[in-house]
Formats: structure tokens, sequence, C-alpha cells
């Protein structure tokens, strides 16, 4: 092992760390925004003590969020220097844009937001949570924009280094990096997958309340499931048409990732999507291998008999342009987070769909699995989230940017193996205190429920800002 696989690992785990608070935050931030709509058109005290309650919870991830965030940061001047070098002109306009517009906007109006109950009035207040959800959301844009070039990378030209300095990507179009085809497809993925994790979220805090706790707010928590119901149904069909276009995105740029996610060593025409398979990894070969017949040929190019390059070709085909080399992942490492990402996906719009059938017409779940079940959900969606993200990150190598800079070449020469793994080892406990604070914090405001961040307020009387 050296400092260059220690390097992955850290940034790795942290990425996936941050990646469990950053859906929840996109997607919870519009839902609380939505409900605080609600008490405002209507005036209703369960739409307030349902905002307030799910706001605090939404700003205890938030904080979570942004502190794990910045180490995201630090890490390419640290560890990934000669990666910074190469990308740094072209990442610094959708990062700037990202930390000067859409952070600004989201950090400022949220602050707004948090201590303006007592003193802004009522619609004022409500544009500024609108205008922190805004934010966020143009937030994972600018930052899904800036990873999209890495593996599809446009609108750029390399400069060649003079006196023995590195080459460099030149930005020439900052529309071309923006509007990147793997950038808006991504971006409603990860949009819709982040309303997925957000209406379980609610869906799990709503039902536990329901099931361990009958008090005076069962109608809201009632109105909350709901709500958190219909939010995952309908994240779900966006997940689903907009997962249909990524497959058809990796299809065309990134062919290997595709052909190493579904084990599919030869280029076949119609190609078969892999149920379950076991294979020989060195020898390319799979042992066994259960297939839905063209349904991968539907999937990558609309079509029952279209073809599909395998990961044979690709790599002698990649060994032309590029020398020699290993250009094929880590294949079942990807085969399963793929399989993984659609099964626990699936299974958490199910709750969605189900949940609204077993809901209607004022009704509630009767059997104490069903809640289980119900609460069960959002790990789900959290998990199938992690694996989407390992697919796409894992799936680029063994580039960082495909075919213009390898990650072995990426990694900061002057980092020794000692020094990656200290910090490794840092972060690593750092993290799992962060965690246990984390969790300790939302299970006890979830025990708690809304009676202590929203007190019992007449029709007209100012609402007291959030006290901790």
């Amino acid at each position: 092992m050296d400092a260059l696989d220690l390097a992955r690992w850290q940034f790795g785990i942290t990425t996936v760390y941050h990646f469990l608070f950053v859906p929840l935050t996109i997607g919870l931030s519009v839902v609380v925004a939505v409900m605080q709509t609600m008490w405002v058109r209507t005036g209703r005290v369960e739409h307030l003590r349902a905002t307030r309650f799910f706001g605090k919870l939404f700003l205890i991830n938030f904080a979570m969020g942004v502190v794990t965030g910045i180490v995201q940061e630090f890490q390419f001047g640290m560890n990934w220097s000669a990666y910074s070098t190469f990308v740094g002109d072209v990442f610094g306009a959708p990062l700037a844009l990202e930390a000067l517009l859409a952070f600004f906007l989201e950090s400022t109006f949220l602050g707004l937001w948090i201590f303006g109950w007592d003193r802004l009035p009522k619609r004022v207040h409500l544009a500024t949570i609108w205008a922190a959800a805004v934010g966020s959301n143009l937030s994972a844009y600018f930052i899904l924009a800036a990873n999209a070039w890495m593996r599809h990378p446009v609108g750029f030209t390399v400069e060649p280094g003079v006196g023995g300095a590195p080459d460099r990507a030149r930005m020439t179009d900052i529309w071309a990096v923006l509007s990147n085809d793997q950038a808006w497809s991504t971006y409603l993925h990860v949009l819709g997958a982040s309303f997925v994790v957000a209406g379980l979220f609610v869906v799990a805090v709503s039902a536990y309340r329901l099931w361990r706790h009958h008090d005076s707010d069962t109608g809201m928590f009632r109105g909350a499931l709901r709500a958190g119901l219909v939010t995952t149904a309908l994240a779900g069909a966006v997940v689903s048409l907009s997962g249909h276009h990524q497959a058809q995105l990796m299809a065309e740029y990134e062919p290997m990732k595709l052909a190493s996610a579904e084990a599919l060593w030869d280029t076949e025409a119609p190609a078969g999507f892999s149920v379950f398979a076991v294979g020989d990894t060195v020898a390319r070969e799979d042992v066994i291998d259960i297939r839905v017949p063209s349904l991968l040929s539907v999937l990558a190019t609309d079509s029952l008999d279209g073809r599909v390059e395998g990961v044979n070709d690709l790599q002698a085909q990649y060994e032309q342009r590029f020398g020699p080399g290993d250009y094929v992942p880590n294949v079942p490492v990807l085969y399963w987070a793929f399989r993984l990402m659609i099964g626990l996906g699936v299974a958490g719009i199910a709750v969605g769909v189900v949940g609204l059938w077993l809901t209607r017409r004022g009704r509630l779940p009767r059997r104490d699995w069903m809640y289980a079940v119900a609460v069960l959900g959002l790990p789900a969606a959290l998990a199938a989230n992690i694996c989407g993200w390992i697919l796409t990150e894992l799936g680029r190598q063994p580039w960082t940017v495909v075919g213009e800079l390898l990650t072995a070449a990426s990694v900061s020469p002057g980092v020794s193996l000692g020094e990656v793994a200290f910090s490794l080892s840092a972060f690593t406990l750092v993290y799992g205190v962060l965690a246990v604070v984390e969790a300790r914090l939302l299970w006890a405001y979830v025990k708690k429920g809304p009676g202590h961040v929203t007190p019992d307020v007449e029709p007209g009387e100012r609402v007291p800002a959030f006290t901790y």
C-alpha cells in the first residue's frame, strides 16, 4: 500500500460520509418551505408545528453537512495537488459560483429564517426559507457540473507546461461546462434521489411518532406522513426517468463503467441485463449469469437489439488509444453497487407508493410491522444514494478526468504514506464522534416532539425564534 491508495480511501470515506447529509439538506429545505407556505396560507397551527419541528431537524443536518463538506476542499490541496493544478482553471468558475452565489444565498437567508420568526413580517420570513432552499439546490448544480466535467470534459483546452511545469486544463467555454449533458442529467437524478430521502425522512419520523407516541400531535404527524409519502412517490418517478437517461449517457461517454457495472465482458447485440452473476474477474468470464434478455439494450439504447460494448473490447480500444495499462475499474464493487442502488432505491420508493394506498381516506396502518417498514425506508434510501455515488466515482477509474488525467498522476508528490495515514485516522475518529453527536441530537428532538420548538401561539401572535 502506498500514499495513493490511502489518499483514495480517505477521499472515498469523507465523500461518502458527507453525502449522507447532502441529499437530506437539498430535499428537506424545500419540504420545510412548503410546510411553512401551508401555514402562511391557511393559518392552521399544525402546519406551523410541522414547520418548526422538521425545520429544527433540517438545521441539525445542515450544520453537519457544512462541517463535513469543508474537509473535501482541503483534500484537493493536501492529497491531490497534481489534480488541482490540472483542473484548477476549469473548476474555479463553478466552485466560485457555488461558494459566492449559491452557498452565500443559502447560508444568509437561512440565518434570517432562524432568527427572524419574531422580527420579520410573516410573508417576508417565508421568502427567506424559500431563498435558502433555492440556494441549496443551486449549490448542488454547480458542484455536480464540476463533477460531471471529470466524467465528460468539455469547453476546455490543454495548455502544455513550460520548463517542466505540469500541463493544465484551460477553460474556453463556461457555458459548455455548465450545460454539459452529464451535468443536468446527473442533477435531475440527484435531485430526485434527494427528495426521495427527504420524503422518507419525514415518513420515518412521522411513522415513529404515530407508532410510539399517541398524543395531541397525531393529526399533525398523519398529515406529515402523507406529505412525505407523496414526495417520495413523485420523486421516485423523477429518479426512474433520469436514471434511464443516465444509463444512456454512460453508454455514450463512459462505456467501460456501464460494461463493468453489468459484468459484460464481451460486446453483445442485443444485450441482457444481469440479475445475478458470479464470475472470474481475472479470466474475465462468468460462471453463473442470470440475465433478462434485451433489457440492457433498452436501457442503454432504447432498442431491443441495441449494441452494448463489453469490457474486453473496450480495454483493447483504450490500450490502442492511451497506451498500455489496465483501464478496467473494480468490476465486483461496481456490479453490486449498481444492483444495491436499484434494489434499495426501488424499496424506498415502494414505501411511498404502498404507503399512500394504506393511508388513503384518513386511514393509518394498523400493524406495528408496517410502521417499522416505513422507518426502515430511510436507511434504504440513504444506502441507495451512497451506492449510486460509489458507482459514479469508482466507475470513472483509473481516471480522475476521463481521457485526460489518470488517478495515479493526480496525487500530491510530496505527501508520504505516514502523513496520509495520520490524517485518515484523525478524520475517521472525528467523523465517528460527529456521527454520534448527530444521531443523538436527531433522536433527542424526535423523541421530544414538536412541543419543544413550537409553543402554543394564538392567531395573530408573533412566533418566537428557535430555542436550543
